[in-house]
């Protein structure tokens, strides 16, 4: 049972709603594992297609991970007609990112008005083990809800 109230009693709609609304997870395979207020579990299958020149998933993509799942945390505890938007992390990348499955965990450390601290870990999954391969701190602001953008609006978007 999560230790936070959400100021927000539709926090889970509205929470996925934003998920599902970032084509960079759709990009990347990402998906929604597990919510809870103040909580988040994302999964992302390995894709080749994500590699660097040592077969490991890029940084790059870890850290993408690990952001969206401390900025999905963050925002189940945000008020109604919020938005999210990181303004800081610390990522440490501990062991390469290789395996079958990867998994983003975070949780709020420390809920706020405006600013809320998350802490992140990211786990590769190998025959049924999992090992941590990197942790981040996040900073994340609350804002008014703004309407998403649309392809069109986008002078670097593809059709």
């Amino acid at each position: 049972m999560s230790r936070f109230v959400p100021k927000n009693p539709d926090f889970r709609k509205v929470a996925t709603d934003t998920f599902e609304r970032q084509p960079a997870m759709r990009t990347l395979g990402i998906s929604l594992a597990r919510l809870e207020p103040g909580e988040v579990d994302l999964s992302m299958a390995y894709s080749a297609d994500f590699t660097q020149q040592n077969g490991f998933v890029h940084a790059g993509v870890i850290t993408a991970g690990l952001d969206n799942a401390c900025g999905i945390a963050a925002f189940t505890l945000m008020p109604a007609g919020s938005d999210i938007l990181t303004v800081e992390f610390k990522t440490n990348l501990l062991a390469p990112a290789k395996g079958e499955r990867f998994a983003f965990r975070a949780y709020v450390v420390k809920p706020g008005r405006t600013l809320t601290v998350c802490e992140g870990r990211a786990y590769a999954e190998h025959d049924g083990a999992e090992t941590l391969i990197a942790t981040m701190t996040g900073t994340l602001m609350a804002l008014p809800r703004r309407e998403p953008a649309k392809q069109h609006d986008n002078p670097h978007a593809r059709a």
